[in-house]
């Protein structure tokens, strides 16, 4: 798989130490940003994962920039491409050619965008927590892998609440993807089910078609 970062790569990191170990079922073969100074960058090249930067101001437009991406993601031919901590929407160009999965620190549908903390604190939910979705064209949108809730306590703010759904979700993440990767996963409109019952991870264009 290619895992994509904006910033520190911490949920990179939680999956780049689960791979070292053979059961887990997963080689990650780059570590790709949209900025320079991701420090995250630094965290793969210690690990000895190859990394690649697509800078948006380099490009025109957006989908320019995204045919930029979908090409360098192409030449890793990833199973999977994971989006963990980037700040990027990824257009048609992208997930055209390759399956995608999101973590998003809210309970989807509810929530969705650059400020879901933010935006369930000032809803005034006492239950929030994390999403691992599919990737689609639309924001936030994709079909729904795995769920954690995350209470709401008395007295958080953006930077309190995002930390512990930050722990919540790191584990999620290292959970599924190695799911996904030993299992395979079906789509079936807006329902995932692990299993290789019809595809598998090497089927990402038919699974992405089905979905």
């Amino acid at each position: 798989m290619v895992v994509l970062i904006s910033g520190t790569g911490s949920n990179m990191a939680a999956l780049v130490d689960a791979a070292q170990d053979p059961g887990y079922g997963v080689e990650i073969v780059a570590v790709g940003s949209d900025r320079r100074s991701a420090r995250g960058l630094e965290l793969a090249e210690r690990a000895g994962v190859p990394t690649f930067v697509v800078p948006f101001r380099d490009y025109s437009d957006r989908a320019e920039w995204d045919a930029a991406m979908a090409d360098r993601i192409s030449e890793y031919d990833p199973d999977l491409v994971v989006s963990a901590g980037f700040m990027r929407i990824l257009g048609p160009a992208v997930l055209g050619r390759h399956t995608a999965v999101n973590i998003h620190p809210a309970l989807l549908p509810s929530f969705p965008g650059a400020h879901a903390v933010r935006d369930a604190l000032a809803h005034g939910v006492r239950i929030t927590g994390t999403t691992i979705h599919f990737l689609d064209e639309g924001v936030d949108s994709g079909p729904i892998i795995d769920q954690v809730a995350v209470p709401v306590e008395d007295g958080d703010d953006e930077s309190s609440l995002h930390e512990r759904i930050k722990g919540v979700e790191r584990r999620m993440l290292v959970d599924t993807v190695g799911r996904l990767a030993r299992e395979g996963w079906t789509v079936d409109g807006r329902h995932v089910r692990f299993g290789r019952t019809e595809h598998s991870v090497t089927d990402a264009t038919d699974t992405k078609e089905q979905r």
